[in-house]
């Protein structure tokens, strides 16, 4: 693999990581639970960690940088229609979800009852009037950016 593809590897394995591990101590360290919203970014970014894991290991994957960026530039979608989500510019897509259990009736209404409700249209967390979707939207335009600038050249 040639030293600018390397680059461009390890900065599709280093961003999305960092986001990653950024979103993961949020939620365990900080205890703020995401929203359904905040976890379709964190599929797209697992996507672009994937791909970018993928063309290290194989050695020559350029068509999988491509789609790093990809998954990179959805998150970027997601991210930004979330903040309009927080800004009430529009509504949300999506309702309060949480995965299906099996059990009794009382462990299923006990288990509901103590899910915490995560609202995808209210900000859990901002930093100078940046939510963490808007971060997440911000940060993820610049890996995508520069990695679009590093396979186009």
């Amino acid at each position: 693999m040639r030293s600018d593809a390397r680059l461009t590897t390890a900065l599709l394995l280093v961003g999305p990581a960092a986001l990653l591990g950024g979103a993961l101590a949020f939620e365990y360290l900080g205890g703020l639970a995401p929203c359904e919203m905040c976890m379709w970014q964190r599929w797209a970014l697992l996507a672009a960690l994937a791909l970018a894991l993928l063309a290290w290991a194989t050695g020559h994957g350029r068509a999988l940088l491509w789609l790093a960026t990809l998954a990179v530039l959805t998150n970027v979608g997601i991210a930004a229609f979330h903040v309009g989500v927080e800004q009430h510019w529009w509504k949300g897509i999506t309702t309060c979800a949480a995965a299906a259990t099996v059990g009794s009736t009382a462990e299923l209404m006990s288990e509901i009852m103590a899910a915490p409700l995560v609202r995808c249209d209210a900000i859990a967390w901002s930093l100078f009037g940046i939510s963490m979707a808007g971060w997440n939207a911000l940060i993820s335009s610049g890996i995508a950016g520069l990695a679009l600038w590093r396979l186009t050249r």
